[in-house]
Order: C-alpha cells, then sequence, then structure tokens
C-alpha cells in the first residue's frame, strides 16, 4: 500500500554523471525533513540516534578460538585411567576410559541442571510472577527435562561395559564411590528433598561423605536457602480464585465432591447383584475416603507430618484449581509448569532405577566400593519418598468428572482470560518516553502510579 503523504519518487538524472539521486516529496514539494514529519504523524518521532553496544573482547585480549574458549586442553587431559598409572605394565584397561567419560559428562550436566534451577528459584522467589516469567520458567524446565532423558540414555551407553570388564579396574576404584557426587546431593537439596526422607547411607548422615569446609559450606546452603518446592508451594498458595468473592473455589469443590460421590453411591445401590453391589459399594467408601483426606484439613496435616505429603494444604487446593481449569488461559502457564515439574521428578526416579539395574548387572549383590550396602542401598532411593514434587502427582486422585466440576462465574472467567504482565522499570520508563515524544500526553500529565503490575 503506497505511503499518503508521499506523492511521488523523482528520479533526476544527472548526464554528467552515471549516478542517480531520489528524492522523497511531501505533498507535492522536496523536503528533506519528510521522512521525519512523517515519523511525527505515525507517533514515532525521530529515530533514535542510540546504537546497540556490540559487545566484544579487548584487542589486547588472545585470539577466541574454539579450543582456548572451550579450554579443550584441560577437559580432554582430564581422563587419567588409574589402571595404567598403577599396572606393572601400562596398560591400561580399555573399558575404563568409558567409565571415566560417562561420569564426567554427568557432573558437566549436573553443572547445567543445578545452574538451571538456581535461576527457577530466582524467579519463583519474587512475590510477582507474571506470563512473562512463565514463558522463562517453562523453557528451563523443558531444559532440564530433556537433560534429564539424556543422562538416562548414558547410563545404556555404560551398560556396554560387561561384569568382566568393570572387574578388571574395579578395585582401584575403592573408596570411591558416585554416593560423593556433591552436585548429586545439592540438585536433591535445592529441589526440596529432606534429610528426613533420606534412606540413611551405612548408617551415617549424607553430609558425612564430604570432608571439606568448602563442600560442607555448599551442602548448608542449599540447606537453608528456600528450596524450589518452597517457592512452588508459596506460588501455589497465591492461585487466583481461592480467596475470589464472587467465586471460592474450595467450598465449591467440596460441594461438587459431595454430589459426585452420591451420585457413585446411588448407581452402587442401583445395582442388582448382591456381590457386585457390595463391591461398588465398598469402591464408594474408598473414594470418600481419598477425598477426606484432602478435605479434612487436619488429616492432610497429618499426612505432612509423616512427610507423606509435601506441600501446604493451600497449596494443594491452588494445584488441584489448576489442574482442573487448565484450559483457562492464565492457567495454561501455571498447568505446564505443575507437568514439567512431575516430568523432573519422574526422570529422577527412572534415572535412578536404571543406574540400580545396572549396578546388578555389574556388581550383583556385592557391598559399593565406597562402603554402602550397593545394590540394596540404591533399590530403597527409587521410592516415592524421594520423590519431591509427589503431591502433584496424587493430584490426579482427587480430580472430579467434568460434568461434575463447579461453573466458573462471568467474573472469574474474565480474571483468567486475561494475562498477569508485570512490566518492570525499563518498561515503564521507555512507555513513559515514547508517550512524550509522540506528544500524546504532557510531562505533568505523567503519573508513574499509572504504570502498576495486574495484582492478584
Amino acid at each position: 500500500m503506497a505511503c499518503p503523504y508521499a506523492r511521488f519518487l523523482e528520479r533526476d538524472d544527472d548526464t554528467s554523471t552515471s549516478t542517480a539521486t531520489s528524492k522523497l516529496t511531501l505533498n507535492g514539494s522536496v523536503n528533506s525533513d519528510a521522512l521525519h514529519e512523517i515519523l511525527s504523524l505515525t507517533g514515532y518521532g525521530q529515530p533514535s540516534s542510540a546504537k546497540p553496544e556490540l559487545k566484544r573482547l579487548p584487542s589486547s585480549d588472545e585470539l577466541v578460538t574454539y579450543g582456548n574458549y572451550l579450554q579443550l586442553n584441560r577437559l580432554l587431559d582430564s581422563q587419567v585411567l588409574l589402571s595404567a598409572k598403577h599396572d606393572q605394565n601400562k596398560n591400561p584397561v580399555h573399558d575404563e576410559h568409558l567409565f571415566i567419560i560417562i561420569h564426567q559428562t554427568f557432573e558437566l550436566w549436573f553443572k547445567q541442571i543445578l545452574w538451571e534451577i538456581d535461576s527457577l528459584r530466582v524467579i519463583f522467589g519474587n512475590k510477582q510472577i507474571d506470563e512473562s516469567h512463565m514463558f522463562v520458567s517453562i523453557n528451563r524446565l523443558q531444559r532440564c527435562v530433556q537433560i534429564w532423558r539424556l543422562l538416562c540414555d548414558q547410563i545404556i551407553i555404560l551398560e556396554t561395559m560387561t561384569p568382566l570388564d568393570f572387574m578388571e579396574f574395579r578395585s582401584y576404584l575403592s573408596p570411591a564411590s558416585g554416593f560423593q557426587s556433591l552436585q548429586f546431593r545439592l540438585i536433591e537439596n535445592k529441589l526440596g528433598l529432606t534429610e528426613k526422607t533420606r534412606v540413611t547411607y551405612s548408617q551415617i548422615s549424607y553430609k558425612n561423605a564430604f570432608p571439606s569446609s568448602r563442600q560442607q559450606t555448599e551442602l548448608t546452603d542449599s540447606l537453608e536457602e528456600p528450596t524450589l518446592l518452597m517457592l512452588i508451594e508459596r506460588w501455589l498458595e497465591r492461585t487466583p480464585g481461592l480467596d475470589d468473592t464472587s467465586f471460592c473455589f474450595w467450598d465449591r469443590y467440596k460441594r461438587a465432591v459431595a454430589q459426585y460421590i452420591e451420585y457413585l453411591q446411588s448407581n452402587a445401590q442401583d445395582e442388582p447383584n448382591p456381590t457386585a453391589r457390595e463391591a461398588a459399594l465398598e469402591d464408594v467408601k474408598k473414594t470418600a475416603d481419598t477425598f477426606r483426606s484432602l478435605i479434612d484439613e487436619k488429616f492432610h496435616q497429618q499426612l505432612v507430618a509423616r512427610s507423606e505429603r509435601r506441600m501446604s494444604h493451600r497449596a494443594f487446593q491452588g494445584a488441584l484449581m489448576i489442574m482442573l481449569y487448565r484450559e483457562q488461559p492464565r492457567f495454561q502457564g501455571p498447568y505446564q509448569v505443575l507437568s514439567l515439574l512431575m516430568d523432573v521428578d519422574a526422570l529422577i526416579t527412572k534415572w535412578r532405577y536404571n543406574h540400580l539395574i545396572l549396578v546388578q548387572r555389574q556388581i550383583g549383590n556385592k557391598q559399593g566400593t565406597g562402603g554402602s550396602a550397593g545394590y540394596s542401598y540404591l533399590r530403597s532411593t527409587c521410592s516415592d519418598r524421594y520423590k519431591v514434587f509427589i503431591d502433584l502427582f496424587n493430584l490426579a486422585s482427587f480430580l472430579i468428572p467434568r460434568e461434575f466440576l463447579p461453573k466458573l462465574t462471568t467474573e472469574m472467567k474474565m480474571r483468567l482470560a486475561v494475562a498477569d504482565i508485570q512490566p518492570s522499570v525499563d518498561d515503564d520508563k521507555q512507555e513513559i518516553e515514547a508517550h512524550r515524544i509522540s506528544g500524546q500526553i504532557n510531562e505533568k500529565d505523567i503519573n508513574e502510579d499509572d504504570f502498576h503490575p495486574v495484582n492478584d
């Protein structure tokens, strides 16, 4: 579509030169400020002369190459085979190289996972989390999920080493143990695994495996700082709708559950076969007991005290509301976050199990090189007690059919249909400056309070 302000584009042919110049005419007259006038009419004013800074190394620094940027000399020289170092004939065991590479890459990926977890803890540590934060959180959780998938597959590569191959160099490893992986313990702690839920390692605390003061400091910090579970819990407690005057989710949910149980009981009583009727009524009783464990807050607190549940009663309500109304625009991002947290938990459990099977194939029921019970100890870590976000998995126990789901009020639908975007300070300043340049508002009319986040 032609610009209405530019009548035509003239070309002046200069016979003395081979070049042609173009002049933009505004309302029939040549005007060097035509572009600026057009921009002012569109409300944008003159284009900014500021240019983005191009980040580069000082000219005095060493030229960056692939090798020195990745420090490949240090990285590729860090595979020291003990079988070659201590064998009288200096003959390395071939598969020890694979063993080292696999575990070193584990630690590199653990470092990346910690990097992502720390960033997520910063995001969910904010008192207000809007949709722009949701995108970043989902992206980084998806990255963690893909890394854990890769780590599960790496164990399969290690299975190409036979038990006899492993036996050739295993004696050199004692008393080293995978239990001494500090980064893996930090991942567990920062996600939210507590010492109370851990299985005792050789009747001593896992922290005793890390004697250095630096390691102890890192472990202590990871335990004292808010875990991702704590921050997710606080975030869920602020779920829109839990205290809404027009739609109190929890009261409506309890009434819907009562109607659902009555429906199940009525169907069970209508069963003509006495044996089938008795079995159906027993199922209804068990279903009612399951719902009671959540609806009764005191019962829920008892389960939390026994470490059978992790989250507060209110956070559980928030997670359940997100699950039930996940198709609402404002809940779509949070629903993905909850699903990805379950993916992370499930993949860590899968990684533990893959490691367990590998150990059983390689050493059977022998004691671990670090003095642990080996297979028996690893098997105990594959239970639900090691799932940090176990409550999210168990939410499925409290879902009700859509036909019994409480209908959202019009006001609540509107609230959940609008994205909650919290502008940054820089965004506010840019918006104010844009209005000032365009002349749409006067400087005296600008009120900083006009630019505020949508709060719940």
